[in-house]
């Protein structure tokens, strides 16, 4: 398969991602009573952060949005990459080897504290990045053979 193909799939993959990580928020999944006394301890707690009035709850909302926002970032960015693998794919495997690695270290975290489908997510993108890779080597080669 094509590298250019191959990050397009990343990158849709990578938006399903987002979206999924986005639409769950505001990340609690357990609505039972004991859960929500958490949610609402993290909520009422609040202390000095750096001359900053924060709670538990706006450092935990806080991340899952940040993360919302890297995670698109990363989609859009394997968008673009897949147009410049076009012309010189090659260029790019540093690139994509961050990402693939990335994945491969977020699956191990998603696997101790989370759940299955992000892990899965996780190992997809790292599987389709690793592939990737190899191919725009082979583009590589291919170019430089018919050279």
């Amino acid at each position: 398969m094509k590298t250019t193909t191959l990050l397009r799939i990343s990158s849709i993959l990578s938006l399903l991602f987002w979206a999924g990580h986005t639409l769950g928020r505001p990340w609690t999944p357990a609505k039972a009573a004991d859960a929500q006394a958490v949610v609402q301890s993290m909520k009422a707690l609040s202390f000095d952060a750096m001359g900053s009035s924060r709670s538990y709850w706006d450092f935990y909302y806080g991340f899952g949005v940040s993360i919302s926002v890297y995670m698109l970032a990363q989609a859009l960015v394997l968008w673009l990459m897949a147009s410049m693998a076009r012309t010189d794919a090659a260029r790019l495997r540093p690139l994509i080897a961050v990402f693939a690695l990335t994945h491969i270290v977020n699956a191990f975290i998603v696997g101790k504290y989370f759940f299955i489908l992000p892990l899965i997510f996780s190992l997809v993108i790292a599987l389709c990045l690793i592939l990737t890779f190899a191919s725009a080597r082979r583009t590589v080669a291919t170019e430089s053979a018919a050279t």
